[in-house]
């Protein structure tokens, strides 16, 4: 099951798009029914989960938890994935294309880091093949 929250109010969000785009995702990679979250936060929430998860006490675009494990009820949950989307606003503003291009980026670029892609294996040129396809 994909779960979308949006728990901000200043931007509009599109759901079920990302609905969506998760459930292509998943298809792509094989995962049967996957459970997976997206949430759509403001800049303190993820401020504070940065601090918390990560050390480090800033604001950032996207944190990605991974799971990837059977829960005792037999589903298979991939993990959760929060973007921060004053800070996509901002980015996107600074890149010149929609807030949506770049909650898209966003989300792909979290969703690959719950299969396990990181900086350092392949990422880019993983995302690069899923932006041709689905940010066209």
């Amino acid at each position: 099951m994909i779960t979308i929250l949006n728990r901000q109010r200043k931007h509009q969000v599109r759901i079920r798009a990302f609905e969506r785009l998760l459930g292509e995702l998943a298809t792509r990679y094989r995962l049967v029914e996957p459970e997976v979250s997206l949430a759509f936060v403001g800049e303190r929430a993820i401020q504070t989960l940065n601090r918390k998860f990560m050390k480090k006490d800033r604001p950032t675009d996207v944190l990605s938890f991974p799971l990837g494990e059977k829960g005792p009820d037999g589903k298979f949950y991939l993990g959760d994935i929060v973007i921060a989307v004053p800070v996509a606003f901002r980015q996107a503003r600074a890149k010149g294309h929609s807030l949506d291009h770049e909650l898209r980026l966003l989300a792909i670029h979290g969703f690959l880091h719950l299969l396990g892609y990181d900086h350092f294996a392949g990422i880019e040129e993983e995302e690069r093949k899923l932006h041709r396809i689905y940010l066209s």
